[in-house]
């Protein structure tokens, strides 16, 4: 059992992973109070220095979940990273979990995975203030691991839902179980990673590489419920990249 301080608590992955990593002691937080949660705001260094004493590890999630202006999403995501991760250095914690997310990898295409799949660890082609902002956080945990040692899972989340919603979720869907079983991974894994958040379906054409090497094994298959969302259109955008229908909208716009 390990004592997680856990951010953005009060979200959909939140709350999920609230209701199934209960053999760990679970500090939860998010910008709001509510009933179990602290009210903790990321960006607030002292605060999260409090919060992050006497743990054993971070899974921080809070911060701005889609696209925004840059400075919203700059202060919130990209700040509130660093504070997390200065607070945990400060105070001794060795793990922290990020969760990043395929927009920061979002204007890479189909075309451009090889026969294993798109790796994990593609550099950074973010197609939003959001993606970008989610590129600049693994950037600052690779910092706090080179400089300070910390170990630093950056999960670059598919579409993380209880269920398939639409034809591209066939190939990008991580099920409330999986990211379950991905953070548990993230929790013993060493060093600076970078993974894909996604389950086992039979349409992934993401790699599996990142994820077995830390101790991941989804178990889940969007393909279960193909005949309901439907057979994509590859040719379509939403299909062909990454990052689906975010690199077509305007940059900035909520």
């Amino acid at each position: 059992m390990a004592v997680i301080l856990m951010t953005g608590a009060s979200g959909s992955i939140g709350r999920m992973l609230r209701q199934r990593l209960g053999q760990h002691e679970l500090r939860l937080t998010d910008v709001r109070a509510g009933e179990g949660v602290e009210a903790l705001d990321v960006t607030d260094a002292a605060a999260v220095d409090r919060a992050c004493r006497g743990v054993d590890a971070v899974v921080h999630l809070g911060g701005i979940s889609g696209e925004g202006p840059f400075e919203e999403v700059l202060a919130v995501n990209v700040r509130g990273t660093e504070r997390i991760l200065q607070a945990a250095h400060h105070n001794g914690v060795p793990r922290v979990v990020l969760a990043s997310s395929n927009h920061a990898v979002g204007l890479y295409e189909r075309s451009d995975a090889g026969p294993d799949g798109l790796p994990d660890d593609v550099p950074p082609r973010p197609d939003s203030y959001y993606g970008w902002s989610k590129a600049a956080m693994e950037a600052l945990g690779r910092l706090y691991h080179d400089r300070h040692g910390l170990h630093v899972v950056c999960l670059r989340i598919g579409s993380c839902a209880e269920r398939p919603a639409d034809p591209r979720d066939l190939s990008v869907w991580l099920s409330p179980d999986d990211v379950a079983r991905l953070v548990e991974a993230s929790l013993t894994a060493t060093g600076w990673r970078l993974v894909w958040g996604v389950s086992a379906n039979t349409r992934r054409w993401w790699s599996t590489a990142g994820g077995r090497a830390i101790g991941y094994v989804p178990r889940d298959d969007a393909e279960e419920w193909a005949a309901e969302v439907g057979e994509p259109d590859p040719a379509a955008p939403e299909h062909r990249l990454v990052g689906g229908t975010m690199p077509t909208g305007p940059l900035g716009a909520a």
